[in-house]
């Protein structure tokens, strides 16, 4: 899951200032400080952490990954099975409310799965076209028939984006209706959405698990602004806070009022290449910039040694990463070398660069020197954090540093975005490379595991060869609480188990 900078407004940056009497001022009730506010309650109409990380505790899926990040566990679905050909799940539902007491059933889960396969806006689709068909055999039975066999399907069902839906609820309201005020299916509900400002949620006590969770509400507050951000902390004005500036760790431990969390996670920051421009179409352009890289550098000065050099788009420690993937050296004379032979020796680009963001800023300064060794001119463009993602999208520019932060267990899905369709125009990047589209589709029907590794392992050499994007590092989650907050956690797919977190 990507990042994104939308809906950023003066509201967030007054909030970031003085964030005044609310609801949060109830006990029970925890706030967290973030960069952005949400864009969408849809879960199909996202592809964005801002968005995931909220609407994982409004609604819930039918299988879960564990707290660790390694396994599956039983959610809305108790439990499954699988038919011997791997074509047929069966799942079982257990007794569970929506937030406005209706029942939640199979026809609800099956009518969840059917829209994000179907859905023209669905960003999810193509993970779920494997579906041939997803139907309620009783109230608590869903069965679902796949097209082919999917050694993915199962982490797939655990993507916050198939979460379940009420069939009845989005029939009658609308789409627009739903997702501005769902009928949730976790453990909190959408109490009050002020766009630019802050989203309210309260506990959902039609939740099935609503014993288990210990606050009364949250409060996710926009605060563009890094350092006021802590600040906020420090002061008391947020209970907590994500997205701390690595420059700033050891500082926050210091102070005997807070707590510092260091997650791991799947994220990795890269550099994204828009290779539909010009001379970065070339792979020897591509080889040259990423040459022209110094990783260690950047690991050391703008992670402070928090992150690590990253070799390969699927993080360290996910499922078939590769270790001794190739990671080119830094070695700027060649890099000049390379683009005079490419005909792209004074190569200029345009770097775009989101305003305020601490790690940002500081990498485009440290790579904008580096480029500049290899003959390299990058003009820095700083946006506000609201245009970046839009200026993506639209393929408004030619480098610019981004992270992902995997979804599901299986490498599949990021695979997909990332090297294996064109819907999304390969995460933003233009990169096309049809043995590697097919590879990756043979990879997801592979049932084999050392066979499927194998397939992963060349995709990653592939990418690595093509320099799809220029990987830089991987680093964990780093968050920031008040001392009297327990149990606020990531875990490394990025959900935080706020059912579990305790405001004294």
């Amino acid at each position: 899951m990507t990042n994104n900078w939308k809906s950023i407004g003066l509201a967030a940056l007054l909030a970031g200032l003085t964030l005044g009497v609310s609801y949060a001022e109830a006990a029970g009730v925890l706030t967290i400080g973030r960069r952005e506010d949400s864009t969408t309650f849809d879960p199909i109409k996202t592809a964005q952490n801002i968005d995931n990380w909220v609407f994982s505790n409004v609604y819930d899926v039918l299988i879960r990954v564990d707290k660790t990040g390694t396994k599956l566990e039983p959610g809305l679905a108790e439990s499954w099975t699988v038919s011997d050909d791997g074509l047929t799940y069966t799942l079982k539902i257990r007794e569970a409310k929506f937030s406005d007491g209706s029942p939640l059933t199979a026809e609800d889960a099956a009518f969840s799965l059917l829209r994000i396969r179907d859905d023209a806006a669905s960003l999810w689709s193509d993970s779920y076209k494997v579906i041939d068909t997803a139907a309620a055999t009783d109230p608590h039975t869903l069965t679902i028939k796949l097209k082919n066999p999917s050694a993915p399907f199962l982490s797939t069902l655990a993507l916050p984006n198939a979460s379940v839906i009420s069939k009845k609820g989005m029939e009658s309201l609308g789409a627009d209706a739903y997702a501005e005020k769902p009928i949730a299916s976790g453990a909190f509900v959408i109490d009050e959405w002020r766009r630019g400002d802050r989203v309210i949620l309260k506990k959902n006590p039609n939740f099935w698990e609503a014993d288990r969770v210990k606050l009364d509400g949250v409060e996710w507050i926009s605060v563009p602004d890094d350092n006021t951000r802590m600040l906020n902390v420090q002061a008391g004005e947020l209970d907590a806070a994500i997205f701390v500036p690595f420059s700033r760790v050891e500082e926050l431990k210091t102070d005997p009022n807070l707590h510092v969390d260091i997650d791991a996670s799947t994220r990795e920051d890269h550099l994204l290449i828009n290779h539909a421009h010009g001379a970065l179409g070339k792979k020897e352009v591509r080889q040259a910039l990423d040459l022209a890289i110094d990783k260690k550098a950047i690991v050391d000065t703008i992670t402070f040694g928090q992150g690590t050099i990253a070799n390969s788009y699927i993080p360290k420690g996910a499922l078939y990463y590769y270790a001794d993937n190739l990671q080119r050296p830094y070695d700027p004379a060649k890099a000049k070398e390379m683009l005079a032979a490419a005909g792209a020796s004074d190569l200029t680009l345009n770097y775009l660069v989101r305003a305020g963001d601490e790690v940002d800023e500081q990498t485009a300064v440290l790579v904008q020197q580096q480029l500049q060794k290899a003959g390299i001119t990058a003009n820095l463009q700083k946006v506000d954090p609201s245009q970046q993602w839009d200026m993506l999208v639209a393929g408004d520019y030619d480098v610019s540093v981004n992270y992902w932060t995997n979804d599901i267990l299986d490498p599949d899905q990021k695979t997909t975005f990332v090297l294996g369709h064109d819907s999304n125009n390969n995460y933003l990047t233009n990169y096309k490379n049809e043995a590697v589209k097919d590879l990756v589709a043979k990879a997801r029907l592979e049932l084999d595991p050392k066979k499927r590794e194998a397939m992963y392992v060349d995709l990653q050499k592939m990418a690595k060869d093509d320099v799809n994007w220029i990987d830089l590092y991987y680093s964990p989650y780093i968050n920031v609480s008040r001392k009297n907050i327990e149990n606020f956690y990531q875990n490394p797919l990025g959900r935080f188990f706020l059912e579990d977190t305790v405001k004294n």
